[in-house]
C-alpha cells in the first residue's frame, strides 16, 4: 500500500500543472519583534487567496480517474471551500452544483460565480448552514452527484497535507514549530500526517470554535453548543472524524484558542504594517506568536497563512473590535445635564488625545438629564483613568459599557 508521504507528494507534483507553489516568506517584522526566523507560508496568495483549491482539485482529479462516472460534483459552502472547487470545476471543465446559505453576502456568491465560470451553478438554500448542508447532499444522492467534503475526506486531506511538502522543499530542511490555525482540521491533519512529530505544532483555534480542543478534551468529536462566525473560516462546531483520527494523539496544549478581538488586532496590524490582508481565520496564526513567544525566541517558525478573502466592508467592525481590545476606546452611558453650557463643560474634559467617535442621545425627555451614548477614542489606555476621573469629579454620572455584551448588541 502506497504511503501518504509518497501520495501528497504527487498531488503536490500534480498541482504544478495548475498553480505555483505559494511562496514561504521570512517576516522582518514579525522575526525582529519575537527574536525567531519567522517564515510566513503564503497560502492566502494561491489562484483562490486560500488553501481549500489544493484539497478541491485531489478529490476531484482521484474521483475523475476513479471507475465511475461522475454526474456532478457537489458542496456546500459559504466561503472558501466553495471558490476551490468552483475554480477546480472550470480547471477540470467538469460541472459542479454549489450550495450556499441564502445568508451568504453577495460578494461571496460573485466570487465563486466569477471562479467557476460555466461550469459552476450556485443555489442558495436555507437560512443555516445545517439546512444547506442537509439539501445539497439530498441532491447528490438524487443525481448520482460526488460530494466534496470541505475537509472530513481522505484525499481532500491528502491535498492539504501539499502545504507541508511544499514547506519541507522551500526550507530544505524542517523548522523547530509550525503554527496553523484549526477548523474542520483538514490542514493540520493533512501537515502533520505528512511531517508527522519530526517537527512541532501550534494549533490554533478561534475562541468561539473550539471544536479540536473540545474533541481532546472528550477523546472524540463532539458538536459545540455555539459557535462564533466571525472567523468563518475556521469556526466549525465538530472537526471531522478522518481529520480527529489523525491529531487524537496530540498533546492538548499544542491546541491554542485566541480571542476573536485580540484576532482584529493582529489583521489591523498585518495590514497597516505589512501591506497584507488577512482574513480572520488566516491571522490565527500570526496572533498566536503573541502567546508563543517565550518558545519560540532564537527559533525557526512557520506560519501559515491559510486565506486572505477579506470583504473590506467589514474592516469598520474589524477596527472596532481591535481598538475595543487594546483599550484605546470606550462606550459609556453619560448623564448629561439639561442646561446650557452641559456639553461644553464635558468637551473640556477631554485632553489633547481625545476624541469622541459617538454622540448619540438615548433619552431626552427628562427635564433635569438626558442619556447620552458616548464613543471616546484615544492614544492610550491609561488615559481613561484621567478621563472617568473628570468626569466624577465634574458630577458627570457614567457607566462603562464597553464590554456589556447585551447593551453593546443593542447600542454599539
Amino acid at each position: 500500500m502506497t504511503d501518504f508521504r509518497t501520495t501528497a507528494r504527487a498531488a503536490e507534483a500534480a498541482m504544478r500543472d495548475v498553480f505555483e507553489a505559494t511562496p514561504l516568506q521570512r517576516n522582518e517584522h514579525l522575526s525582529e519583534r519575537y527574536g525567531a526566523h519567522i517564515l510566513l507560508k503564503r497560502e492566502d496568495l494561491t489562484p483562490v487567496r486560500s488553501y481549500k483549491l489544493r484539497g478541491a482539485f485531489n478529490a476531484m482529479r482521484k474521483a475523475m480517474d476513479g471507475p465511475h462516472d461522475i454526474a456532478t460534483f457537489v458542496c456546500a459552502s459559504a466561503g472558501n471551500h466553495a471558490q476551490g472547487m468552483a475554480f477546480m470545476c472550470r480547471h477540470f471543465r467538469v460541472p459542479g452544483m454549489i450550495f450556499m446559505p441564502v445568508t451568504t453576502p453577495q460578494q461571496k456568491i460573485m466570487k465563486t460565480k466569477s471562479f467557476g465560470g460555466d461550469f459552476a451553478t450556485i443555489r442558495l438554500v436555507g437560512d443555516y448552514f445545517d439546512d444547506t448542508l442537509a439539501a445539497a447532499q439530498c441532491y447528490c444522492a438524487e443525481v448520482g452527484g460526488h460530494f466534496l467534503s470541505p475537509f472530513d475526506d481522505e484525499d481532500v486531506i491528502e491535498g492539504q497535507a501539499s502545504v507541508g511538502v511544499e514547506i519541507e522543499k522551500q526550507l530544505q530542511d524542517l523548522p523547530d514549530l509550525i503554527v496553523m490555525p484549526v477548523g474542520g482540521g483538514g490542514l493540520a491533519s493533512g501537515v502533520r500526517g505528512y511531517l508527522g512529530d519530526s517537527v512541532r505544532y501550534a494549533l490554533i483555534e478561534p475562541s468561539g470554535g473550539a471544536c479540536l480542543s473540545a474533541a481532546l478534551r472528550a477523546g472524540r468529536p463532539v458538536r459545540l453548543d455555539r459557535i462564533d462566525n466571525f472567523a468563518d473560516g475556521a469556526a466549525v462546531a465538530r472537526i471531522g472524524e478522518k481529520t480527529f483520527s489523525r491529531l487524537r494523539d496530540l498533546d492538548p496544549a499544542r491546541a491554542m484558542t485566541v480571542s476573536e478581538d485580540r484576532l482584529c488586532t493582529t489583521m489591523i496590524e498585518m495590514l497597516n504594517v505589512e501591506g497584507i490582508v488577512l482574513e480572520p481565520a488566516g491571522a490565527l496564526a500570526v496572533d498566536a506568536l503573541k502567546d508563543l513567544a517565550e518558545e519560540i525566541r532564537g527559533k525557526t517558525v512557520v506560519c501559515v497563512t491559510s486565506g486572505g478573502n477579506f470583504d473590506f466592508e467589514r474592516l469598520p467592525e474589524v477596527r472596532e473590535r481591535a481598538q475595543r481590545f487594546s483599550g484605546i476606546k470606550k462606550y459609556f452611558i453619560l448623564r448629561l445635564p439639561q442646561r446650557p453650557g452641559a456639553l461644553k463643560d464635558f468637551l473640556n474634559i477631554l485632553g489633547p488625545e481625545d476624541d469622541i467617535s459617538r454622540f448619540e442621545y438615548l433619552k431626552k425627555s427628562a427635564r433635569n438629564f438626558g442619556s447620552v451614548l458616548i464613543g471616546i477614542e484615544t492614544t492610550d489606555p491609561d488615559n481613561f483613568e484621567r478621563i472617568e476621573a473628570r468626569m466624577s469629579a465634574a458630577g458627570f454620572a457614567h457607566r462603562d459599557i464597553t464590554d456589556d455584551q447585551v447593551l453593546a448588541e443593542f447600542l454599539i
